[in-house]
C-alpha cells in the first residue's frame, strides 16, 4: 500500500438535486414513512435529511466531515448510503457497519457501488480498491460480495432490494414479509353484476370485506379486521356475510383471486430454499394464516414449492413453460415479457426469474424480462421510452447467469443505431392500460407491410429504411401515415 497516498474521503460526498436512490426506495416500499424516524450516517451534504424532512418526516443525520457536531442518534431506519466503498481503512469499514447497525431500530439500509467497468491501469490500486483521479478512494463490490459481507459482519441475512442497495432488518417477521411481498399479483375487487337488495342495504359493511379477500384470497380470522363485531353482529360469522357478497358477484373471480394468492405463496416459499428457510414462527401471523388456508400446513406448502423449483432443473423444462406461455413475445431463442406482465405468468417462470432477481432485488427501471431459452440466463431490458415511443431504443440490459449469479451490464444509451422495438402489445396482457392503441398501430404497420423484413427492422436505422421504402412517415409519437396523402 503507497505511504505517500493521502485519501481525501469527504471530496467523494456526491451533491444531488433528489433523494438518493436507496432513500427513494425505502420510501417506495414503504420502510421510510411518517411514522418512522431517519438517521443518515455518514449523510455528506445533508441532501438526504433535507429532503426527508420536508416530507414530514422525522429526519437527522451526521458526516465526519461537513456535520461533524450533529448528534449521532438512533432511529428507526438508519441510512449507510455509499459509505462503504469510499473508506479504504479496513477496520474502519468494518466498525462504521457495526456503528450503523447499532444505531438502527428497524430497518438499516446499505448501498455501495456495484457493477463497475474494471478500473483502468492509470487508477492506483489501495488497500482493496483504487485510488480515484479526485484523490477519493472506491472499492468497487460485485452484488453477492456486498451482501456476503453485510451479513458476516452484523450476522444477519440482507435483503437485496436493487443493485447495490441492501435492507437490514431486526424483526424476522418483518423482513419475510416484506421478501413475500414483491410475489403478490395485484388484483382488483371484483364488480358488483347483480344488485341483490340485501346486498345494498349492507354494501357499506361489506366493502373491508371485501377488500380483505381481494388482498388475502381468504376470509380474515380473529382479529384481522377491524371492523369485524359490526359485521359479526349483523351476520354471526365471515362466511355468511361473504355469501351475500357472492350473489351480487361472480364467484369464479373470487376463486381466480384465491388461485393466484396460493401461486404467490408458492413462488416466495420456493426462492426461501436458497437461504435459511424461516421457521413458521417467523413469519408475519397474516402469512401463517395464509398457509394454513390454502395449503393446511406449513410442511406441505414448502414441499409444493419445492418440487416446482426441483422441476426446474430437468431438461428442457424452461423451454416448454416458454413455449407454452400466452403472455409475451416469441422468438426462437427467448421469451420478451413486460415486467407488469410477471405476476400473471406460470408458477415455474416466476421462480426461475424469482432465482435471478434474488440476488439483485427489483431491477429498477427495467422494462422487459427476457428468459434465455438455450441458456440459463435471465435478461432485464430497459427501454425508457416503452409507452410513448412507438418504437422505442433500448437503452441498457443487465444479464444474470444463473449458474455463476455473474451480473453482466451493457449500455445502448450512446449507440447511434440500438434495437427497437415492433409489436409491443405482444410484450403485455390485454389488461395494459394502452394494449388497444399498441394493437392498432400494430395493425396499421401490418396493412402497411412494414413488419414483413424482420431482420432489417430490428434497428433504429433498419427501420428508418424501411419506412423510407415504404413512403411512409411519423408524426410525433403518433400513428403512421401514408406520405402521398
Amino acid at each position: 500500500m503507497p505511504e505517500t497516498v493521502e485519501i481525501e474521503r469527504h471530496r467523494a460526498a456526491i451533491a444531488r438535486n433528489e433523494i438518493s436512490r436507496p432513500v427513494r426506495l425505502a420510501i417506495e416500499w414503504a420502510i421510510l414513512n411518517q411514522d418512522t424516524s431517519f438517521f443518515d450516517y455518514g449523510c455528506g451534504y445533508g441532501g438526504d435529511v433535507q429532503r426527508v424532512a420536508n416530507l414530514g418526516y422525522t429526519s437527522l443525520g451526521w458526516d465526519p466531515y461537513y456535520y461533524p457536531d450533529e448528534p449521532i442518534t438512533s432511529a428507526d431506519v438508519v441510512n449507510l448510503g455509499y459509505i462503504l466503498n469510499v473508506i479504504e481503512d479496513i477496520e474502519e469499514r468494518r466498525q462504521s457497519l457495526i456503528q450503523a447497525w447499532e444505531l438502527t431500530g428497524k430497518v438499516l439500509i446499505v448501498a455501495a457501488q456495484v457493477l463497475i467497468n474494471a478500473p483502468s491501469k492509470a487508477q492506483l490500486a489501495y488497500s482493496d480498491g483504487i485510488v480515484t483521479r479526485r484523490n477519493t478512494f472506491q472499492k468497487y463490490y460485485e452484488q453477492e460480495e456486498l451482501k456476503k459481507y453485510i451479513d458476516e459482519v452484523l450476522n444477519v441475512d440482507a435483503v437485496p432490494v436493487a443493485l447495490g442497495v441492501y435492507f437490514v432488518f431486526r424483526d424476522e417477521a418483518e423482513k419475510e414479509s416484506f421478501k413475500a411481498i414483491r410475489f403478490f399479483s395485484r388484483t382488483s375487487t371484483p364488480r358488483v353484476r347483480i344488485p341483490i337488495k340485501r346486498f345494498e342495504d349492507y354494501q357499506e359493511q361489506l366493502q373491508p370485506l371485501m377488500e380483505f379477500f381481494t388482498q388475502r384470497g381468504r376470509l380474515p380470522v380473529k382479529g384481522e379486521l377491524e371492523t369485524a363485531q359490526e359485521l359479526l353482529g349483523e351476520f354471526g360469522n365471515f362466511r355468511r356475510a361473504f355469501n351475500v357478497i357472492l350473489q351480487a358477484t361472480d364467484e369464479a373471480e373470487w376463486d381466480a383471486i384465491a388461485y393466484h394468492r396460493s401461486l404467490d405463496i408458492q413462488v416466495y416459499l420456493a426462492l426461501t430454499h436458497f437461504d435459511q428457510r424461516p421457521r413458521f414462527s417467523q413469519l408475519a401471523p397474516a402469512m401463517r394464516h395464509d398457509i394454513k388456508a390454502f395449503f393446511g400446513s406449513y410442511e406441505e406448502a414448502c414441499e409444493v414449492a419445492d418440487q416446482k423449483l426441483f422441476s426446474l432443473g430437468k431438461p428442457g423444462i424452461i423451454k416448454t413453460a416458454c413455449d407454452k406461455s400466452k403472455i409475451g413475445k416469441h422468438t426462437r431463442g427467448a421469451l420478451y415479457v413486460h415486467v407488469s406482465a410477471l405476476a400473471a405468468l406460470d408458477p415455474l417462470l416466476r421462480i426461475y426469474e424469482g432465482c435471478a432477481s434474488r440476488t439483485i432485488g427489483r431491477v429498477d427501471g427495467a422494462t422487459l424480462i427476457k428468459y434465455h431459452i438455450d441458456k440459463p440466463q435471465i435478461s432485464y431490458l430497459f427501454y425508457p421510452e416503452f409507452d410513448t415511443d412507438p418504437h422505442p431504443a433500448l437503452t441498457a440490459s443487465i444479464t444474470i447467469d444463473l449458474k455463476t449469479l455473474y451480473i453482466t451490464h451493457r449500455d445502448y444509451s450512446d449507440r447511434a443505431n440500438p434495437p427497437v422495438l415492433h409489436r409491443k402489445e405482444t410484450f403485455v396482457t390485454p389488461s395494459y392500460p394502452l394494449y388497444e392503441k399498441f394493437a392498432k398501430l400494430t395493425q396499421q404497420e401490418q396493412e402497411l407491410e412494414l413488419l414483413q423484413q424482420k431482420s432489417e427492422i430490428g434497428t433504429r436505422e433498419g427501420w428508418k429504411k424501411c419506412l423510407a421504402a415504404h413512403g411512409v412517415e411519423i408524426r410525433e409519437h403518433e400513428v403512421y401515415f401514408m406520405t402521398s396523402e
